[in-house]
């Protein structure tokens, strides 16, 4: 007998087949249409669910699903998934923390080399039949600010320390002594010394804002932010006005506040690149995270403990 399995993500598209050969009978809605209809249509019967965080999981539509028993986030993320609905029905959570880290992490220098070497615009420039010069600013030896050293986070300062010969410094709840980089007790005083502000903490509410219009003034007229976390984090207003009016040089953003609407504001500036919400979606870390989701899944209804579960008696932190 197979299991019901509800999937909501696109992203896995490739794969269902092998999912479906791990006994699971897969019930495909990765739209709003379509999300809702299925629940309507096959809620009795769901007994899992595979989202990720931006997608999450409302508290009505975990009531509306009675036999459902996990909630599985494909990625790092769960800040949309409603933890506080899935303990008062029983429904265990999970998501695939470091399964993605890499991919992520080389898509956040591919922007934040993109940004500062104006990448995209000279590629249009020549495209149009021009042959001049851009220029932009080195990476190599400059100063590297990380919001949040989780396993994302370490891979970047991996990346600009030892590829790029960066400074490191970061922000993140908890002090890493034992990474070697440099502390700063606040996102202001860390923007302040950084060339390149790269935000790789959690979503959710406890981080929303975090990079606002002061964070932004201080990481100054020749800074650059990169954002590969969660759109929430960033201001989306004041990023905007701090772009426009040049008292940062340029933004490299996998994701902004509201996605899939992006704001016609941030659109226009030609001072920014932009990327959609793709930075952890190589081939290697879908199918690591696929990988982890059918374990986590196996386990459960195998009647052992998941690998990745998410802790339920806090909010959600992404």
């Amino acid at each position: 007998m197979t299991i019901p399995l509800l999937v909501l993500i696109e992203s896995v598209q490739d794969y269902l087949p092998e999912i479906e050969a791990r006994g699971f009978r897969v019930i495909y809605a990765p739209t709003a249409a379509s999300r809702a209809q299925a629940i309507r249509d096959h809620g009795h019967e769901v007994r899992i669910v595979l989202t990720r965080g931006a997608t999450g999981l409302r508290a009505d539509e975990i009531a509306a699903m009675p036999a459902l028993e996990i909630a599985c986030s494909l990625g790092v993320g769960y800040e949309n998934i409603d933890l506080a609905a899935a303990a008062e029905h029983g429904v265990v959570v999970t998501n695939g923390p470091g399964a993605n880290a890499v991919s992520v992490a080389d898509h956040a220098m591919a922007l934040l080399l993109g940004a500062a070497r104006r990448l995209p615009q000279a590629d249009a420039a020549v495209r149009q039949g021009h042959w001049s010069g851009f220029m932009g600013p080195q990476i190599s030896g400059k100063r590297l600010g990380i919001l949040g050293l989780g396993t994302i986070g370490l891979e970047i300062a991996r990346r600009g320390a030892h590829g790029f010969g960066m400074r490191v410094g970061y922000y993140s709840r908890r002090v890493r002594p034992d990474t070697g980089y440099a502390y700063f007790d606040s996102p202001r005083a860390l923007a302040a010394a950084s060339d390149f502000l790269v935000v790789a903490t959690p979503g959710g509410a406890q981080t929303r804002h975090l990079v606002n219009a002061d964070v932004l003034e201080a990481l100054g007229p020749e800074g650059y932010l990169v954002n590969i976390a969660r759109g929430s984090v960033v201001d989306t207003d004041a990023l905007i006005a701090a772009l426009s009016a040049r008292r940062i040089a340029g933004a490299g953003l996998d994701v902004v506040d509201g996605e899939p609407d992006v704001p016609k504001a941030l659109i226009a500036l030609d001072n920014v690149v932009l990327t959609p919400h793709s930075a952890g979606r190589s081939p290697e870390a879908v199918h690591a995270t696929v990988t982890l989701f059918l374990d986590n899944a196996t386990a459960h209804f195998a009647g052992k403990p998941v690998l990745t579960p998410v802790r339920q008696d806090v909010a959600a932190a992404s």
